[in-house]
Order: structure tokens, then C-alpha cells, then sequence
């Protein structure tokens, strides 16, 4: 009983609890020793007294021995929670650097990406600005040889068709005057059949006329498209722009054997001037007139002569003022139209639907970045398969992203 009781007192009261027990049991021993009682009782006191020494330092030193190992295994268990519990603090801040340096990673890795489409749409702009720019040089080199060479044949037309005609009023007062030619002459004259001269050359130099005001016109439009002569920055009227963008184009436009002509209807609004670059808003017309004329060629194929003649190939052009500061210009066919999972992609960098070889994919994205970047305006595809698609436009009547750049 009294050994339980003493490794009780080691493992609840500690080593100070254990040796004030033992020493109180060691007293009450020699106490009922001395008086006779206990196991340790004899005849011989002193014998007893010695084997209850002997039994009381054995006990002691087990319960000192027991008691320091408990006080060790205690200490070890609480640095082990310790431990353990610095390890949690440490896994638990180590995962939250880990998170940050993740988040900080991702951010970066979007920035970077950013970056990176940023440098590719700069890349592309710069390539296509260049390529445009070379383009409206020999354009315009071109419009400026032409235009000297038919400015002098379209002003000499004038006095020719008068020198004809006053060639012609000569002969018919020598008609009159000599009705009767000797007969040689007559027969010269019979080969030459004059009246038939008279009339052919009435209507040669009517078509000649057309043919050089025609020349003239698209000389005029080749340079109002390319507006290489003008500042970047100025207000324009972009009916010009429109009307000039069509008569470069007039030759799609133009029947066929396997087609009618395409029409086109403009209804026009009466707008202000808009300040924009003339320029690269052309370029914009001319890409939505284009894709709208290869709409209409891919709704043709399968349809008869009969049936377009029946139900025409029609491009609508609509301006509006929408506000004191913004203009509306829309551009819409009744093609084949474009399915909704491809509208939303029609602005993205190479991404074209036409043959290889046959669209770069960079036509409507680099619209769309005139329109939207340059001129600080809008530009969206409204689309209907089966019936026909819109692409409006919206820019102010004067860009304040314009004139900001150009201070800059």
C-alpha cells in the first residue's frame, strides 16, 4: 500500500510533493517502530531502526530517481509542444509568404503578359503603319504622275473638239460652195465616208470627255484617300472620305457576267466637320466596304443570275449626329452574316475566317484600334445570320485623344 501510494504522489505531486510524503511516511514509520507496531518491529530496536533506515533510503532514492525522470520526460514534453508548436507558427507563415509570393508572382506573370500583348498590338501597328504609309506614298506619287499627264490631254480636249468642229463647219461650207468635186474627189471622199467621220468623231470625243473626268475623279479620290498632303489632325468631311473610298472600290462594286452590280444606298445626315485623321479613317472605311463586298461575293455562290437580279446585293452607308459631340457611321449588307461565337473574335489580332492567302487578320484589328485608341471612339459588329451585318462606328466631332497626342 504504501509503495502505490508513494509512486502516486511521484507522477501527481512532483518531486517536492513526493519527498514531503516520504518523509512524512518515513516519520510515521519510526514513530510506530519505536512504539512496538509496524513491519519493521522486534525485539531488537536498534536492528529494527537500521532496516527501517535501510527501507526508507531505498524508497527515497526510487521516488528522487522517479521523480527526476518524471520532471526530464515533463521538460522534454513541453519543449516537444513547444517545438511543435513553433513548427505550426513557422508552416503557418511560410504559407502565407508562399501565398504572397504566388500572388506577386501571378500579378507579375499578368503584367508581363500585358506587357507583352501591349509590345505585339505596338509591333503590329507600327508594321501596319509603315506598310500604310508606304502604301499612301505610291499612291499618291502615283495620283500625281497621272494627274499631270490627263490635266494636259482633259485641257486640250476642249480646243480639239473645237478645231474638229470648225474642221467640220469647213468642209460642209466646201460641200455647199462645190456641190459637184471632180470625180476623183468624189471617189476619195465616198471611201472615206464623211458623215459616218462626222458622226464617230462627235461621240469618240464625248468618250474621251467621260474617260478623263473619270481619271480625274479617281486621281481626286486616290489622293483625298491617301491625305499625305495634310496634317494628322484636321477637320475633314467624312462623306469625302466615304465617297472617295468608293470610287477606289468601284471596280468590285461593278456587275459581272455571273452577277448585277452591287448596290450601295447612303443616307447621309448633315454633319460637321470632324476633326480626326483623315488617313487611317479611310483605311477604316476601307476595310468595312471590303469585308462587306466579300460578304455579298460568298452569299452569291450557289445563286443564279436570276435569283441576285431578284434579291440584290446591297451595302447601306448611314451617318448620324448622335450629340453635340459624337457621330454615327454605319456600314451594312444583307451577306450571309457571321455567327455569334465569331463576332466576339472579329477584333482579335490574325484572326480572319477567309482563305489562307487571302486575309492577314489584321484588317478589322487594326480598325478597331484607330477607331477606339486614336480617335478615342467605338466600334462593334451588330450581326444577324442569315440576313446581313452592321458595323457601327462612333467617334466625337472633336477628339480630345487626338489633340492630346499631337501636343505631345
Amino acid at each position: 500500500m504504501l509503495i502505490p501510494m508513494l509512486i502516486w504522489s511521484a507522477f501527481r505531486l512532483g518531486q517536492s510533493g513526493a519527498t514531503l510524503l516520504t518523509f512524512i511516511v518515513a516519520a510515521i514509520a519510526v514513530i510506530a517502530t519505536v512504539n512496538g507496531k509496524g513491519g519493521f518491529a522486534s525485539e531488537d530496536l536498534n536492528q529494527s531502526l537500521i532496516q527501517l533506515q535501510s527501507f526508507i533510503g531505498v524508497i527515497t532514492l526510487t521516488i528522487l530517481v522517479l521523480t527526476a525522470t518524471i520532471a526530464e520526460r515533463t521538460q522534454a514534453e513541453t519543449k516537444l509542444r513547444s517545438a511543435f508548436a513553433e513548427l505550426a507558427r513557422t508552416n503557418e507563415t511560410l504559407e502565407v509568404r508562399v501565398q504572397q509570393r504566388t500572388e506577386e508572382l501571378n500579378e507579375k506573370n499578368i503584367t508581363l503578359n500585358q506587357t507583352l500583348q501591349t509590345l505585339r498590338q505596338t509591333q503590329l501597328q507600327m508594321l501596319h503603319s509603315e506598310k500604310m504609309s508606304a502604301l499612301g506614298q505610291m499612291v499618291a506619287g502615283v495620283a500625281h504622275e497621272i494627274n499631270n499627264p490627263i490635266n494636259f490631254i482633259d485641257g486640250n480636249l476642249t480646243y480639239l473638239s473645237e478645231y474638229i468642229q470648225d474642221l467640220l463647219s469647213a468642209l460642209q461650207a466646201y460641200q455647199q460652195h462645190y456641190p459637184n468635186p471632180p470625180q476623183a474627189l468624189h471617189a476619195e471622199l465616198d471611201k472615206l465616208e464623211l458623215d459616218f467621220l462626222r458622226k464617230d468623231l462627235t461621240k469618240i470625243l464625248e468618250s474621251m470627255t467621260i474617260g478623263t473626268e473619270r481619271i480625274c475623279t479617281i486621281v481626286l479620290s486616290l489622293r483625298n484617300f491617301s491625305r499625305l498632303d495634310e496634317a494628322e489632325l484636321k477637320a475633314v468631311d467624312i462623306h469625302q472620305g466615304i465617297d472617295s473610298t468608293l470610287v477606289i472600290l468601284q471596280h468590285r462594286l461593278q456587275a459581272t457576267a455571273a452577277r448585277p452590280e452591287i448596290q450601295v444606298i447612303k443616307e447621309y445626315d448633315q454633319l460637321p466637320l470632324i476633326e480626326c485623321d483623315a488617313g487611317s479613317l479611310n483605311q477604316v472605311f476601307m476595310n468595312l466596304l471590303s469585308n462587306a463586298i466579300d460578304a455579298l461575293l460568298e452569299s452569291n455562290q450557289g445563286r443564279s443570275f436570276q435569283d441576285i437580279f431578284a434579291n440584290p446585293n446591297t451595302i447601306w452607308i448611314q451617318t448620324r449626329r448622335i450629340d453635340t459631340n459624337q457621330v454615327m457611321i454605319m456600314i451594312s449588307d444583307n451577306g450571309t452574316g457571321i455567327p455569334e461565337e465569331i463576332c466576339s473574335k472579329l477584333f482579335d489580332p490574325f484572326f480572319t475566317t477567309k482563305p489562307v492567302g487571302k486575309g492577314t487578320g489584321l484588317g478589322l484589328f487594326m480598325s478597331y484600334q484607330i477607331v477606339t485608341e486614336k480617335h478615342g471612339g467605338n466600334l462593334w459588329c451588330d450581326s444577324t445570320p442569315g440576313q446581313g451585318t452592321k458595323f457601327v462606328i462612333e467617334i466625337p466631332i472633336k477628339s480630345s485623344i487626338l489633340s492630346a497626342y499631337r501636343v505631345k
